[in-house]
């Protein structure tokens, strides 16, 4: 390896004096000085999805060199091509070879571990590299064949949903990132998710699967939410369904934000009863598929509405009194 590839300690003034012990080591097995690296990284993405190949091209415009990338299909071949031009394409092993200060893994979750160890298991990895991954649900334990063998192990995982096209480096800035990092390592992570315009939150390693669950359930969930009520208003005759969508949602989102559960509005919160029975009959005939979501959504709307105080308990008894006779209804069925 060469100098430049190999994190450095920072240099000290004065005569040269005879090595030091080798620091001791953290939870991560990293030594607990901070290592340096090069103001210019030299970077392999393993996965040129539409994570990895957006956030390759973000560390290209912050000054990173990105010198090969590894992406199996056509799409993924096309992504390099588009954001990552002049990038070599090479076999996962050769660009975890390449990068000699940063290898960036955006493989799908279940795929990770079965990648990190068969790189390591090939010697592509090297001591002093930082092996980074952008998955959500996991942390370090899934990098531990990094410590392994001398690497650093970062988990990085940008809160963001991507189209794996440029507009997606538009929509970087200001960001937040969940890092869960070693504390050796911690300026690194500070740097490199400045280099990617955003903002890290540090998340400790047994909270990364509540972490991923409420993006998930908040980001993934929205989408399917909003796609059935677009079905629901195209059913019931509107043609243009985002056009009444857009601005509600756009309002609903923005007051959740700002006030939590002061926000809610609409009949849940109302204890209106009869409008919500009135739903359930028409879903029921027009879209039965849709009534369990409806079902569960309405109960712990009233279940934070009562919490709130938004709802008082005695106009919520008739309301929780037709949910619950519905979802008796939908198990028989």
């Amino acid at each position: 390896m060469s100098a430049s590839a190999r994190p450095r300690t920072a240099a000290s003034g004065g005569s040269a004096r005879p090595t030091a012990a080798a620091p001791s080591r953290d939870r991560a097995g990293q030594g607990q000085s901070h290592p340096s690296f090069p103001r210019q990284l030299t970077v392999g993405v393993i996965g040129a999805g539409r994570v990895g190949a957006v956030l390759g091209a973000a560390l290209g415009r912050a000054g990173h060199r990105v010198v090969a990338a590894a992406g199996v299909s056509t799409a993924a071949r096309d992504r390099i091509d588009r954001l990552l031009p002049g990038t070599a394409v090479r076999p996962a092993d050769e660009v975890a070879r390449a990068a000699a200060d940063l290898l960036l893994v955006a493989v799908p979750d279940d795929a990770l571990a079965p990648v990190i160890a068969g790189l390591a298991s090939t010697g592509a990895l090297r001591s002093g590299q930082v092996v980074a991954h952008t998955s959500g649900a996991h942390g370090l334990d899934v990098l531990a064949p990094v410590v392994a063998v001398g690497a650093y192990p970062l988990a990085l995982h940008p809160a963001m949903t991507f189209t794996g096209t440029a507009e997606d480096l538009h929509r970087l800035a200001g960001i937040s990132y969940g890092v869960t990092v070693p504390e050796s390592l911690r300026p690194f992570a500070v740097r490199l998710v400045a280099d990617l315009g955003g903002v890290p939150e540090w998340v400790a390693e047994p909270d990364r699967p509540l972490y991923h669950a409420a993006l998930a359930h908040g980001a993934n969930h929205l989408v399917t939410l909003v796609n059935e009520a677009a079905d629901l208003l195209r059913a019931a005759g509107v043609a243009q369904p985002e056009k009444v969508l857009g601005p509600l949602l756009r309002a609903a989102l923005d007051n959740s934000l700002r006030l939590g559960d002061a926000a809610l509005t609409g009949p849940v919160s109302r204890g209106d009863a009869g409008t919500i029975a009135r739903h359930l009959d028409r879903l029921t005939a027009t879209a039965p598929e849709s009534v369990p979501g409806y079902l569960a959504l309405a109960r712990r709307t009233a279940d934070r509405a009562i919490a709130a105080g938004r709802l008082r308990p005695a106009d919520a008894e008739f309301l929780l009194g037709v949910l619950a006779d519905r979802v008796r209804k939908v198990a028989a069925a």
